[in-house]
């Protein structure tokens, strides 16, 4: 019986550039290091970067060129580039250094590859090896857009979750000095003027809509914190004095109803108060159905304090009826007796038994102590609001 015959390996194909091949394997070092001279010579962030930094760096453009080598062996294998090229490199350099930057990191390679190409290219094998680098620059530079893609989608879902953990601290009012370095971290340069806007959320995309809220602050020139709270659309305001007007600014991308915005106060630790009213007011919201839109949490006391809002029915106490009583007791009971009189002048002149003149300078001091005109409808239903608390105070 004839003996079996050995299985012989298969022969393996010459590469059709093999001697451009063993040259440029030979010649990256020299590459990467006449890159990383060119970038000293001629990008001014490169000279200023830390020791560090610039280290990574040239192993990128090491790696890039190392990449480069195997792709030009074996050009139809598919290659991930990017982690081949930027796997080197930790992720915080993305954060380092900008998308600009990586560019002419990148560009400054190619160029110093495409510089040397007569020189490591084998005699007739020029032409191929600068289409392969024509290609591979194309290749790199999607690979660069999608690693700088990806980084900014993560530190936006990072951002998105400290932001939401803001403003829920802002919310249940634990707002603590961990609230304010997230916030820190998010841009917030701590204003001195804050205001909380609180209103319906509308349906679909939460991330359209908070960077809707973005957009219209840019323009506005104003700082927000922002977040989507079930249905609730929340807008924290800094650097505005006029928390009406800054809500108006950000109305658009709110939901139809109700849009309350908070008092002011000085800063986002205090920012709790402005958005307790906030929530108290856009509550109470349906005793009004007439409210402007947007309204302040401020406007809304009197509905505020029947809907059992305790700090409301305590600031009515305490800036209208406290006020008069300590301004005397002509101006409590002449504001009284004029609204029990259908706010008549001369109604309340005669049950005074005082000249309407008179009735009308204490009503004039009334709105100098509180605030409030007592001959506007909605201002006179605040008062009265004020009285009945204030006298259910007194009693306690």
């Amino acid at each position: 019986m004839p003996e079996p015959v050995a299985d012989t390996p298969p022969q393996e194909h010459p590469h059709p550039h093999a001697a451009t091949l063993r040259r440029l394997e030979q010649s990256s070092g020299t590459l990467a290091a006449a890159a990383i001279a060119r970038m000293d010579a001629q990008l001014p962030w490169y000279r200023a970067m830390p020791p560090e930094n610039r280290s990574w760096i040239g192993l990128v453009a090491q790696a890039g060129i190392a990449a480069f080598t195997e792709w030009f062996r074996h050009p139809e294998t598919p290659q991930a580039i990017s982690t081949d090229v930027f796997g080197t490199a930790p992720r915080e350099l993305t954060r380092a250094i900008t998308l600009r930057q990586t560019v002419e990191m990148v560009r400054t390679t190619i160029e110093v590859m495409e510089a040397a190409i007569d020189e490591v290219a084998a005699p007739g094998d020029e032409s191929a090896l600068r289409e392969a680098l024509l290609v591979y620059a194309r290749e790199i530079a999607f690979a660069t857009a999608q690693v700088y893609a990806q980084a900014a989608e993560a530190r936006g879902a990072w951002d998105a979750r400290l932001e939401s953990l803001v403003v829920n601290a802002v919310l249940s009012g634990e707002a603590d000095e961990g609230a304010l370095s997230r916030a820190a971290a998010l841009g917030w340069n701590s204003p001195s003027h804050v205001s909380v806007v609180l209103g319906t959320a509308p349906n679909g995309d939460s991330e359209l809509t908070v960077e809707a809220i973005r957009r219209a602050a840019r323009h506005a020139k104003v700082q927000v914190l922002t977040g989507v709270l079930g249905d609730r659309l929340v807008v924290i305001v800094g650097g505005s004095e006029n928390p009406l007007q800054a809500a108006k600014s950000l109305i658009g991308p709110f939901a139809p109803g109700p849009v309350v915005a908070g008092p002011v106060v000085a800063d986002l630790l205090a920012a709790t108060k402005s958005a307790q009213a906030a929530a108290a007011g856009l509550k109470a919201c349906a005793a009004w159905p007439d409210a402007p839109r947007p309204v302040l949490a401020d406007d809304l006391l009197p509905e505020r304090a029947m809907a059992g809002d305790p700090a409301a029915r305590e600031q009515l106490v305490e800036e209208i009826y406290r006020p008069l009583e300590e301004a005397g007791s002509a101006l409590l009971e002449t504001l009284s007796v004029y609204l029990e009189q259908a706010s008549s002048l001369e109604g309340a002149a005669r049950m005074l038994f005082v000249h309407p003149n008179t009735v009308r300078y204490r009503l004039r001091r009334v709105t100098d102590v509180t605030g409030w005109s007592p001959s506007d409808v909605r201002s006179a239903f605040t008062l009265r609001i004020a009285l009945i608390l204030g006298r259910l105070a007194d009693t306690e």
